[in-house]
């Protein structure tokens, strides 16, 4: 390296130190950060009988700690029925940059009320107090908004939801509600006319001025549990929504077909240099990625596949995964995915993201594992089930569901609740009165490969005011959608001086 380049890269390490905001400056810096202590779960007694409010609990994951695998704080919120889902930050790695900018807050959006909320897990992280409330009135008022559900920060300090139909539960009022750094409802995020055809989840990617929403379906189709011909009527969705950002357009729609039928999580790989993501598509059960062509547009294509089962004694004679959740490691080498029916986790190399290669797969529930009253059936005509383990004495009920996975990626922690209705639809009495658990699972992140492990358990089941749905994790840390303007400003710098210099 020149000397001049050494001068630069030092001034930039002494700026972008002097000018750190939340989270990492980027993904492979988050990587070495430390090890998670706490994980806040939203937990839910709506649809389960429990006339309570639902709430955060506060989980200790510290193995040095006493308290380790159990829950040791409850934060109910005032009122019954919210349905708590997703979670996001106030502020994360978007904001690295700005010195003025505190992750103190995680935003709760409540599926069915509408209400959202804002926990205060500054003041004492291991016991989180609540902040504010958004109230549905005032969404609806000055947006038409309703259903809320994925929120991200912004670099500007602002909140983004995306909000998945309007009042009455269509999925054409569906869109994107903006809210300032103090919770108050600004408006939408899209231009007048370019609200998505169905709502869900949302991932943007500044350097290539792109935002990528996928599509689950109508509010009053899926909130009444889950029914086949409400995909042939068009009520659930098959489609990614490309827009422009910052700006708010819809630029392109990429139609996924009956290989993509209701597509959920959505990620770009973590670099973001890179123009290739991937979305789950629940109940085709295929990975779909998708990815910048030559000619600026985007296209997709189906990276991975899971066979759907042939079963005996189930509603349908053949099983689909059900793909619910995914994601992908900091450094981009492996994706993570859950089939909630099938009852496993699965692990791919995704070094090169056309072709992934399956590294790691571990079960942990199901409909399918010993015990149960369903079979499947192999081409010999074999009638099988899984093994599954049991954890501390406990039998595994439900399936796979969210995952959230540590920073150095040697963690990843798994609950199994989706959604109350479907909750009850498929698993029945077995998940809704005996309530939720979190598992850990242990990485190899060298060669690839799960394992579960035997000494992590929280059980949902026993919480005091009866057994809860366990669905989101957070851990006090955040995503990475960018890298430091810093650093950024550094390689460019210092590739522009190593030109130069030879003709200085």
């Amino acid at each position: 390296m020149s000397g001049a380049a050494e001068v630069v890269q030092a001034a930039e390490a002494k700026a972008c130190c002097a000018h750190t905001g939340p989270g990492y400056a980027s993904p492979l810096e988050a990587m070495a950060g430390p090890r998670e202590a706490l994980i806040y779960v939203t937990c839910v007694y709506n649809g389960t009988g429990i006339e309570k409010p639902d709430y955060l609990a506060t989980v200790d994951v510290d193995p040095n700690s006493p308290s380790y695998s159990k829950v040791i704080h409850r934060l109910p919120m005032p009122y019954v029925g919210d349905e708590l889902h997703h979670s996001g930050w106030n502020s994360c790695s978007s904001c690295h940059g700005d010195p003025s900018a505190v992750r103190k807050f995680l935003v709760l959006p409540s599926l069915l009320s509408g209400r959202i909320y804002a926990v205060n897990t500054a003041k004492s992280p291991r016991a989180p107090s609540l902040h504010k409330v958004v109230e549905p009135e005032d969404i609806v008022q000055k947006t038409e908004l309703a259903y809320p559900h994925t929120s991200h920060c912004l670099a500007s300090g602002e909140i983004m939801i995306s909000c998945l139909g309007d009042k009455e539960g269509n999925a054409k009022g569906s869109g994107f509600l903006l809210l300032d750094s103090d919770f108050n409802v600004k408006g939408r995020w899209e231009k007048p006319g370019h609200g998505p055809i169905f709502g869900y989840d949302f991932w943007y990617q500044p350097r290539h001025k792109t935002m990528i929403s996928s599509s689950w379906g109508a509010p009053l189709a899926f909130s009444k549990g889950f029914n086949l011909q409400h995909v042939s009527d068009g009520l659930y969705g098959k489609h990614l929504n490309v827009y422009s950002w910052p700006d708010g357009e819809i630029k392109q729609t990429l139609d996924l077909g009956n290989s993509g039928l209701l597509p959920l999580e959505t990620r770009f790989l973590h670099d973001p240099s890179k123009d290739t993501g991937f979305v789950g598509c629940a109940l085709s059960s295929n990975m779909v990625r998708f990815f910048k062509t030559s000619d600026g547009s985007w296209n997709h294509e189906v990276a991975i596949s899971v066979t759907p089962l042939k079963v005996q004694n189930w509603i349908l004679p053949e099983m689909p995964g059900l793909i619910t959740d995914f994601l992908i490691s900091l450094d981009d080498r492996y994706l993570y995915f859950v089939n909630w029916l099938h009852g496993d986790i699965r692990q791919y190399n995704i070094e090169n993201p056309a072709k992934p290669v399956l590294a790691g797969q571990v079960w942990v529930g199901g409909l399918l594992q010993k015990g149960s009253d369903v079979v499947y059936v192999s081409e010999d005509g074999k009638e099988s089930q899984f093994d599954v383990p049991e954890i501390k004495g406990n039998r595994l009920r439900g399936g796979p569901q969210m995952i959230q996975l540590s920073l150095d990626g040697k963690r990843l922690y798994v609950t199994n609740s989706l959604f109350s209705v479907w909750d009850n639809q498929f698993y029945g009495p077995d998940l809704m009165k005996k309530g939720s658990h979190m598992l850990q699972i242990d990485v190899n992140t060298v060669q690839g490969g799960l394992t579960v492990n035997p000494n992590f358990f929280v059980n949902f089941g026993l919480e005091p005011e009866g057994p809860a749905l366990a669905h989101e994790m957070s851990r006090l840390q955040s995503r990475c959608h960018l890298l430091c303007p810093f650093r950024f400003l550094k390689k460019l710098l210092t590739h522009l001086l190593l030109y130069i210099q030879p003709k200085l």
